[in-house]
């Protein structure tokens, strides 16, 4: 299955702690997952450090590409969080304190009983032109720019923004997908599934081996939109794995 004028996205992972090893990125599952059913395939992930050159010219190559970019990382109040800085440079917009955001970030220390002091005050610059996107959480929002959509790294803050922006980005069709598993190798059913592929080249075909227990065994998975050219696939598939008889 390949970009069409279907809706694309893509994903920007921003942090020297996902390189290093560090931290596990669990944001990246989570966002496929969402976009899947939103009819959003994700077509392309980066991972970039925490260089404001790399940043921006990740981001505008991206944004070249897909329909739409979501990254998470580097918009919280450490001097090390530059990725706000490096949207706005990607566009050519300028950066600044905003006070619709400023005012969000206030409310919610306030009713901490936090002080708003200078690094709580940088998660408030929002690059000119951009949307804000909700954090519930930690009241510090994300942007949208362009189409590039800026979230934070903690998953549960990324999961909350993601809420708040998905509803509002157009999606396709829900892309669907079915699976079987054999015990074969995938040698023994790679030219079979090969020409089913070509066969069906609306759809994606997918083959995913383990090895466990002296035994070797593949999944095969077939994704596409359309559900009756599923249906027509996983039958043919199943003639040429002999499943029929099994």
């Amino acid at each position: 299955m390949t970009q069409s004028s279907s809706p694309t996205a893509a994903m920007l992972v921003i942090g020297d702690e996902i390189l290093s090893g560090r931290t596990r990125d669990a944001n990246m599952h989570y966002l496929a997952g969402e976009l899947v059913k939103h009819g959003l395939p994700l077509f392309e992930v980066r991972v970039v450090s925490d260089d404001r050159a790399a940043i921006i010219a990740a981001v505008q190559a991206l944004s070249e590409q897909y329909t739409h970019v979501f990254t998470s990382g580097g918009i919280g109040p450490t001097h090390d969080d530059i990725t706000a800085e490096c949207i706005a440079a990607a566009f050519g917009a300028s950066i600044d304190v905003r006070a619709d955001a400023r005012a969000l970030l206030q409310a919610h220390y306030d009713a901490m009983g936090t002080e708003m002091n200078a690094a709580r005050l940088r998660m408030a610059r929002i690059p000119d032109g951009a949307a804000l996107i909700a954090n519930p959480i930690s009241a510090a929002p994300g942007f949208s720019l362009g189409n590039v959509h800026v979230m934070a790294g903690v998953p549960a803050i990324f999961q909350a923004m993601l809420a708040d922006i998905l509803p509002r980005l157009q999606g396709g069709d829900p892309v669907l997908s079915q699976s079987v598993t054999v015990e074969k190798a995938e040698g023994d059913i790679a030219a079979g599934l090969g020409a089913l592929a070509e066969s069906y080249g609306d759809l994606s075909f997918g083959s995913y081996p383990t090895y466990s227990d002296g035994r070797y065994r593949v999944t095969v998975v077939v994704r596409g939109t359309d559900g009756a050219r599923i249906d027509a696939a996983m039958a043919e598939l199943a003639q040429q794995l002999d499943l029929a008889a099994s």
